[in-house]
């Protein structure tokens, strides 16, 4: 097996990570082009300050590592975060909500799913200063204004492709996730109660609920987030199944 060169001076478990990738097991997902979206935006107010959350990308980096080992050909548009590329998979950098919104259009009509796990911004400042805002008073009041809804535009442009959301909620989990489902015009969504123990941002495990357009729902337990990521695919292929979208 030969690699490129990049990868000649690679640690060895990126070279297994690699060689994983390349073996990877033949799914209904195999051949299938997916695209993920991972980790926080930042919404930029001066030249040192920015509005963003507290996502770490990992659950995203986690579904675009398992998408590969699957045999599917993964693009990851990635917010800023700490974590190395899964190899095998391509990966777009991105900062804003805006650029989010273009990496994610400019693609869609090339992919078969798109899976937006990314926490976007839906805020961001009226007005970015060219210079960096000195201390004055006691108060500094920002005006924000709505980021473009890049899941709600794919979904209504959607013509053969499968849609995965996600809802991160801290309340009556169910029902928001049950009416983004329909608003956003999605085949499944991903959802969590953030102020549940073991799920959140920024932690190694989570506890999801998914639900399908085709009334099919789950909860499961807490996990780890590679082990979430391989249930949202179980997940995933049991609706195209169904749904005899192979």
């Amino acid at each position: 097996m030969r690699l490129d060169r990049q990868r000649q001076n690679a640690e060895p478990e990126d070279l297994l990570e690699l060689i994983d990738s390349l073996l990877a097991k033949q799914t209904t997902l195999a051949g299938k082009k997916i695209l993920v979206t991972a980790g926080p935006t930042r919404e930029a107010l001066d030249p040192v300050r920015y509005f963003s959350n507290y996502s770490s990308g990992k659950m995203g980096y986690a579904i675009a590592k398992e998408a590969r080992k699957r045999g599917a050909y993964v693009t990851l548009v990635s917010g800023p975060t700490a974590l190395d590329a899964p190899a095998g998979v391509e990966v777009v950098e991105i900062q804003s909500a805006e650029e989010m919104y273009h990496a994610v259009t400019n693609r869609f009509s090339d992919v078969d799913i798109v899976v937006k796990s990314a926490a976007v911004a839906d805020y961001q400042p009226e007005e970015v200063l060219s210079q960096k805002r000195k201390k004055q008073g006691n108060e500094w009041s920002v005006p924000l204004v709505k980021t473009k809804d890049t899941l709600l535009e794919i979904g209504k442009r959607k013509d053969k492709q499968i849609l995965v959301g996600f809802a991160a909620e801290s309340e009556q989990l169910d029902m928001y996730a049950k009416e983004k489902l329909k608003r956003k015009n999605l085949d499944l969504i991903v959802a969590n109660n953030i102020t549940e123990k073991g799920a959140g941002f920024d932690v190694d495990t989570n506890v999801v609920s998914v639900f399908t357009k085709d009334n099919h729902a789950i909860d499961y337990p807490e996990q780890s987030k590679a082990e979430v990521a391989s249930v949202i695919l179980d997940e995933l292929e049991a609706y195209m199944k169904r749904r005899e979208l192979l």
